[in-house]
């Protein structure tokens, strides 16, 4: 068992998750058997930390430049001369070469630049941030805590010579010069620190607070989701759908199975790939990677649907027989379960030997765990990105704003995003029109007329809170969002606590289930069968709630707790 390095109530220095700044925290306590640090910081906040996400006081205390009494030209390496000096008079480094005096002023000039001044760097509140609340006057500065607790938190002792807060590293002009070497030295720091779940050896085993039930959960639902679909299906298919004929009759292996299928889907696969591939549509850029990157990438999901539908209509007139879809509909989902089991192995072993940077913040370090959550974060095969593509094409064509959302920017790509995207998106969710086939049922007009209201006002509300969602995260200080009102936290990004999201905590989960329950109003009400897909994906979004609930804590701390306080219905207003 690896001996600890800081004790209970030493104050030390602690890197806030998800960024690359140090702050001054107090040790509380330490867990042998996970080796994770519980600390405090100066706000009240409490976090779990990594001995390598935590330095000492003196790793950040830098020495002092000379006194102030000693001259520029002295502190500068004595390379200006007094013009008062006769000429005749030889200098005193005339010993050395001229190639010796360069070394010592570029060695002087290096010691300068680590003779560098720590000062706080101050975020600016935009122009929309809170003032009132209630109608009564809040002091609200820098992360939105009350006045008060903000001077606890930049309070300094007079004999320190730093700050707990951001630091700003002030070059001197003549520090120009060295300023590639600076960036590179600021790059692996920035790198060995950027995120809570690798080290700048490698990735680091996480085995506790695993999602999902950990490892058994998780296998748990890698061979009984497959199952589970492939029984409803076969349930949907029965005269008399009703839970007491469970379970349906088994068909045999052959009938599941034909190559031909198999090519079918193979050829839908990549049309949508070629789709994705042409060179029309805008080039955006993704939210900042840990090592500040940002990828591209190309949204054209309107004209691959245009084509869609194109060559489908092409299919239709020159007589392709387009019930082969339903007429196979079982040996279509084992074909693109077949290859998810493939892409999602390709995907594991590619991982093995992805970088560091790269890994997603949700891997752990176990196989069985990462091969279902996903090791690698943005697996690229050239331009081509795996993940985003399987998101949107495949089975699900035209959801756009999406470079913000979890799956994105936390998931990684494995069994569980592949499954989701090929295999459980486009079977279940045209779950109720397969089951209309077989048990059709008469709507009228009223009746008709009110479900597309329903479904239009979830789009409304689905759209819309992630329209603005989206745009506040790549542009929080766009003018078109100034009358939106938010919460400053201490990582330096904004809560918003108004619009859609002053509304409920996940306005766009709410729209999502609305439109669930437009969908499956038209099968009426004889079965619950097809009212499976909206109880599913209430447990779903609450269960994905409850994900994002988690980490938001972590990462926003108080600036979190006080959003919940203005914001207390998560997704239902006045029901959850």
């Amino acid at each position: 068992m690896p001996s600890r390095k800081f004790a209970d109530g030493e104050v030390v220095r602690g890197r806030w998750p998800g960024s690359s700044l140090y702050y001054e925290v107090e040790i509380l306590s330490h867990d042998s058997h996970s080796q994770l640090y519980t600390v405090k910081y100066k706000d009240g906040t409490e976090l779990e930390l990594k001995e390598n996400d935590i330095k000492p006081l003196t790793s950040f205390r830098q020495r002092k430049s000379g006194s102030t009494s000693s001259s520029p030209s002295r502190r500068r390496g004595s390379r200006s001369r007094s013009r008062s000096r006769s000429p005749g008079r030889p200098p005193r480094s005339s010993r050395r070469s001229a190639s010796a005096s360069h070394q010592a002023d570029i060695k002087e000039m290096r010691k300068e630049v680590l003779e560098v001044k720590l000062t706080p760097l101050v975020l600016k509140p935009f122009g929309n941030s809170i003032n009132r609340y209630n109608g009564e006057p809040e002091r609200t500065e820098r992360d939105g805590l009350p006045h008060r607790n903000t001077e606890e938190k930049f309070h300094l002792s007079e004999e320190s010579s730093y700050i707990s807060t951001q630091y700003s590293l002030r070059p001197r002009r003549e520090e120009i010069k060295l300023k590639d070497i600076d960036s590179k030295e600021e790059n692996i720091v920035a790198t060995k620190g950027s995120t809570l779940l690798k080290t700048s050896e490698g990735p680091a085993t996480q085995t506790q607070g695993l999602e999902f039930g950990g490892v058994p959960g998780v296998f748990l639902i890698m061979l009984g989701l497959p199952a589970f679909l492939f029984l409803l299906l076969l349930m949907c298919k029965q005269k008399e759908p009703s839970l007491l004929n469970f379970p349906p009759p088994l068909p045999a292996l052959s009938d599941l199975w034909e190559t031909r299928v198999f090519g079918v889907y193979l050829l839908w696969f990549l049309l949508q790939a070629l789709f994705y591939l042409l060179p029309v549509g805008k080039v955006v850029e993704g939210m900042p990677l840990t090592d500040g990157r940002r990828l591209k990438y190309r949204l054209n999901g309107f004209y691959a649907l245009l084509l869609t539908a194109a060559a489908i209509g092409a299919a239709v007139f020159w007589g392709v027989p387009l019930l082969f879809v339903y007429q196979h509909f079982l040996q279509l989902v084992l074909a693109a379960f077949a290859f998810t089991v493939a892409l999602s192995t390709y995907l594991a072993v590619r991982a093995a030997g992805a970088p560091p940077a790269a890994l997603a913040p949700a891997s752990s370090g176990n196989a069985i765990y990462d091969f279902f959550i996903g090791r690698e974060l943005n697996p690229r095969i050239g331009t081509f990105d795996l993940k985003y593509f399987c998101e949107l094409r495949p089975g699900l064509i035209g959801w756009e704003a999406l470079l913000t959302t979890m799956d994105i920017t936390h998931d990684g790509f494995g069994f569980m995003l592949a499954f989701g995207d090929l295999v459980w998106v486009p079977f279940i969710y045209s779950f109720q029109a397969f089951y209309l086939v077989s048990h059709p049922n008469e709507v009228s007009w009223p009746m008709a007329s009110l479900i597309i209201a329903l479904k239009l006002c979830g789009y409304v509300i689905f759209r819309c809170a992630n329209s603005q969602k989206n745009a506040f995260r790549k542009n929080p200080s766009d003018p078109k969002l100034a009358h939106l009102k938010t919460i400053h936290t201490s990582t330096g990004k904004n809560l918003l606590v108004s619009g859609w999201w002053g509304f409920v905590r996940h306005p766009n989960y709410l729209g999502d289930l609305i439109m669930a329950l437009a969908w499956s109003l038209p099968c009426g009400f004889k079965h619950i069968l097809p009212y499976f897909y909206v109880i599913y994906f209430a447990m779903l979004l609450v269960h994905r709630e409850a994900r994002d609930e988690r980490q938001c804590r972590t990462k926003y701390g108080r600036a979190w707790e006080q959003y919940r306080q203005r914001v207390p219905y998560r997704i239902v207003p006045y029901v959850y």
